[in-house]
């Protein structure tokens, strides 16, 4: 007859990189888990200040100081390691996923009812270019001027990623962490079952298109329904595409399944921006995904 004390269910609500969050365990009391969802908090908001290109004198502030220049600028090994992995998508995509494509934000006004005009899409698409960033050892290089870094379709879900671990660390068995829909499990349910995660229906509002399930892995969804601007019926979402500067078209939304969470951000990013061709992409990664 086993003596063990039943888990304990903690959960925390709270608001970071934008986003509605929260992180869900099992522990062996409540301060335990309360001490373990603190420490992954303080991480998920120590790269929140780190990365977000919202906030100034940032390490990302510095770097894209550094890039508007064409200048070069020392980063650290964390910093490396997501420009590394950023690399590893670019090559994947064929150029698709390319993290100097913000310069194009400055073109495209999502809470504007105008579109830029074509003659400034141009001449934003002059300063993207991942293959003018130059990574050697812990010094960043840029080749041109007027570029920029943007760690959108990673930071979060490397930060959802890097939480599971600090739980883990920390002893958490089952868990789960959420940061705006990007989802990193912590095992299964204490009863060994996996979590179950409903993936909503973009396009009917209180409806699932389907459900995937998780034990030690990671979701993320990319879709066009929460920034875009409607012109005369025609839907234009945030999703810019490096190669022509224009939004994408093609797909609602994707959601993968990965080992990491990290993994399945750039994925879903990836398969969006390759519209039509991205449900045969993924088929040949060999993820688990949904879309429409």
């Amino acid at each position: 007859m086993s003596n063990a004390r039943p888990l304990q269910w903690c959960h925390y609500d709270f608001k970071a990189m934008g986003s509605p969050c929260s992180i869900s365990l099992y522990a062996p009391d409540a301060q335990q888990g309360a001490n373990t969802i603190q420490q992954a908090v303080a991480d998920i908001v120590r790269l929140e200040n780190k990365f977000s290109r919202y906030q100034k004198n940032n390490p990302l502030f510095h770097v894209n100081q550094a890039a508007a220049n064409g200048a070069s600028i020392a980063i650290d090994d964390e910093f490396r390691s997501l420009l590394n992995y950023a690399d590893t998508c670019y090559q994947q995509s064929n150029g698709l996923f390319d993290i100097t494509a913000g310069a194009l934000r400055h073109v495209w006004d999502f809470s504007s009812t105008n579109l830029p005009q074509q003659s400034d899409i141009e001449h934003a698409l002059e300063n993207v270019g991942w293959t003018s960033v130059t990574v050697e050892n812990n010094q960043l290089s840029f080749g041109k001027p007027h570029m920029e870094i943007d760690f959108g379709g990673i930071v979060k879900e490397y930060a959802a990623d890097s939480a599971a671990n600090i739980c883990l660390a920390q002893g958490t068995r089952h868990g789960i962490v959420n940061l705006g829909g990007d989802i990193k499990a912590i095992g299964p349910h204490p009863d060994g079952k996996p979590w179950h995660v409903n993936i909503r229906d973009p396009e009917h509002p209180g409806k699932h298109m389907g459900s995937l399930e998780l034990i030690n892995e990671g979701i993320a969804t990319s879709g066009n329904y929460e920034r875009f601007i409607d012109i005369n019926g025609k839907r234009y979402c945030h999703i810019l595409s490096p190669k022509t500067g224009w939004p994408v078209t093609g797909l609602s939304s994707v959601t993968v399944k990965a080992s990491q969470c990290v993994i399945a951000g750039s994925a879903c990013t990836i398969a969006m921006l390759m519209e039509d061709k991205g449900p045969d992409w993924l088929r040949n990664l060999g993820v688990e995904f949904l879309h429409q």
